[in-house]
C-alpha cells in the first residue's frame, strides 16, 4: 500500500467519528485490531473503538476533526495530529450535557500494513476537554 493510501485510510477513521458511524469502522479496522490504550473498561479491539465512536457521537454534536499534521514515517505506520471541535450535548462519561463548545487535540499512531488499521496508539488531551466542560 502506498503512503498516500495509508494516510487516506487513517483519515477516514476521523470522518467516521464525525458522522458517528460505528458500523463504518469495519471498513477501516482489521478484525484483529490492537488498541494499545483503550478506554477504561473497553476491549483492546474493534469493539472498544466502536464504543469510543459511540461515546463521542452520544456526547457531542457537530464534531469535526481537522487533520493538523499527518506523516508516514515508514513500515506501514501513519502519524496524525488532529483537532476536534464540537458541542457537548449529551452525557460524556458521567458529565451531563453542558451545551459548551469544545476544542481538543490528540495524536494517533496507526499501523496500516495492508488495507486496514491493525494497531493504534492514541493520546487525547482529556484534561483540556474536562476543563472546557467544567467551565
Amino acid at each position: 500500500m502506498m503512503a498516500t493510501d495509508r494516510r487516506a485510510l487513517a483519515g477516514r477513521m476521523y470522518e467516521l467519528f464525525d458522522r458517528g458511524d460505528v458500523a463504518g469502522l469495519d471498513d477501516v479496522l482489521d478484525p484483529g485490531l490492537i488498541d494499545h490504550n483503550p478506554m477504561p473498561g473497553a476491549s483492546s479491539g474493534v469493539e472498544g473503538m466502536k464504543a469510543l465512536v459511540a461515546a463521542v457521537r452520544d456526547g457531542f454534536t457537530d464534531t469535526h476533526h481537522q487533520l493538523v499534521y499527518q506523516a508516514d514515517p515508514g513500515d506501514g505506520w501513519v502519524v496524525t495530529h488532529w483537532r476536534m471541535t464540537g458541542r457537548h450535548t449529551g452525557d460524556w462519561f458521567g458529565t451531563p450535557a453542558t451545551g459548551r463548545e469544545v476544542s481538543i487535540t490528540g495524536t494517533d499512531i496507526v499501523r496500516v500494513p495492508d488495507d486496514k488499521i491493525t494497531e493504534i496508539r492514541h493520546v487525547e488531551e482529556l484534561l483540556q476537554l474536562q476543563q472546557q466542560l467544567a467551565g
